[in-house]
Parts: structure tokens; sequence; C-alpha cells
């Protein structure tokens, strides 16, 4: 199994994910926050296009998440797996004819030859849930857009390959900048965003008997920068500098093998 983003941050975020454990390659796209057109571009880094998608996975509702989805979905037919509080959230009719499917949190469903396990977690959205995807032979972790880490969390993504994980903001980068109080309170509580700390904090408490790479993503534009999200993950998190990459927004990140 390998993964890519396609971009990480406010701005927009999607994660591909391939196998060719089956046999042909299979790939899922866990959340769309770009719209066909983008999405078309940044797949063609990779030598991809839509149509090579299985199905696409969303995690909540939130634009930057799922903004291009029912577009792309409705466009090129591409099922769609989603909770039903998310669902809730859209509107059913913007995703034309594609298939929509409900998941449930801590049920694990089958796609494009994944084993996908939907992991409830502490969100300002109707039901928010990340990611462990398991091919037989790998497991990813994708664990972003969440306030603060738990006792489930760490039980379900043990014993990872890979790990993709939310380092949102620097504490007193976020105390010190621009937003408004509101909004730093949104981010900084316990239904907001990671901060760097409290991502490294997650990581070391993490089984990591298996974990070979973790990729920091969603980090803020305005209130972090890769060195300090890299500086925390290596001091809490227990982990080899060459086992660490950083997402951005623009770029993502390339291939990387699970």
């Amino acid at each position: 199994m390998r993964f890519a983003s396609l971009g990480s941050g406010s701005a927009g975020n999607a994660l591909l994910v391939e196998s060719s454990a089956g046999g042909s390659p299979r790939r899922l796209l866990i959340d769309c926050g770009f719209g066909p057109r983008e999405l078309s571009r940044r797949l063609a880094r990779l030598g991809l296009a839509v149509d090579d998608l299985d199905a696409i996975v969303v995690t909540h509702e939130h634009g930057d998440h799922v903004g291009g989805v029912p577009a792309v979905a409705r466009r090129f037919e591409i099922p769609v797996h989603l909770t039903w509080g998310t669902l809730s959230a859209l509107s059913a009719r913007a995703f034309g004819d594609a298939p929509l499917h409900l998941i449930e949190p801590s049920k694990v469903f089958e796609v494009a030859e994944f084993a996908v396990e939907p992991v409830a977690v502490p969100h300002d959205a109707r039901e928010p849930v990340q990611f462990v995807i398991d091919d037989g032979q790998s497991r990813l972790g994708v664990l972003t857009d969440l306030g603060h880490g738990t006792a489930h969390i760490t039980r379900c993504f043990a014993r990872l390959s890979a790990l993709v994980l939310e380092c949102n903001h620097d504490e007193q980068l976020l105390a010190q900048g621009n937003y408004p109080p509101a909004l730093k309170r949104r981010i900084a509580g316990p239904y907001g965003h990671l901060s760097n700390r409290e991502a490294g904090q997650i990581l070391a408490a993490l089984d990591r008997s298996a974990l070979a790479c973790v990729v920091a993503a969603h980090l803020s534009e305005h209130n972090n920068h890769p060195d300090l999200a890299r500086a925390a993950l290596l001091g809490h998190g227990g982990i080899a500098a060459d086992m660490l990459r950083v997402a951005d927004q623009e770029e993502g990140v390339d291939w990387t093998l699970a």
C-alpha cells in the first residue's frame, strides 16, 4: 500500500490511497476539498485521472474536506461513503446519481478491497470520523481534525504501518496571532484542532512497534511552521527523523509507502 496527499490545509484536503495487494491497483480518496478541475490537476501530478478512483470516503462535512465531493462524485459517478451525521449536514441531491453508502463509527466496511475502520473523534462536526485502512499487508491511519486524543483513538490506531497526523498549530503562535478570540478558542478547544504538542503526545501514546512513516498534516498557514511540527513529533513522539514527512497545502506529499 502507498498513499499521497494531494494537498493538506485549511484551503483543501485530499489523501489518495492505493493498493495492489489484490492484483490490479485499487484507489481510495479520503476527503476532497477540491473541485473536479483542481482535483484533476493534482491527480495528474501522479499520472492519474479522476476515473482511476474507486471510491471516496469522507471524514466530516467541513468545506476543506468535503467541498469538492458532491461535484466530483456526481460528475464521475464515484461511490461515496460517509456517516449519517455528515450526510445530514449536506444535501443528498447534490450528489446526483452517485451511489451513497452510510457508514458507522467502529464498524469496519470493505471498499475496493480495502478494509476501512471509521473511528469516532472529538471535533465540532455532526458525526466526524477518521480512518484506519488495511489492505491485508499494511495498516494506514489517518488522524486529522480532532481536538484531543482519547483512549479509544489510542486503541484503534495501534500497530500502524504509517500514520497521517494533524499538527495544526503551534500554541504560542496561535495565542499571539491575529485571529479573533472566539476563533482561537475554537481551534485550541477540545473539539477543535491538535496543536503540535498534542499531536506529539498522541503519537507517543500509540503502539508504534510496526510504524515506519509519519506524515504531519493540516498545518495552519498562519499559526504553524513545518520546523515546529517536526520538532514536536521528534521530541514528543519518539520517532526517528527519517520516518517523518510534512504535507503542505499546494504540493501535499508524494507517494509514500505504508
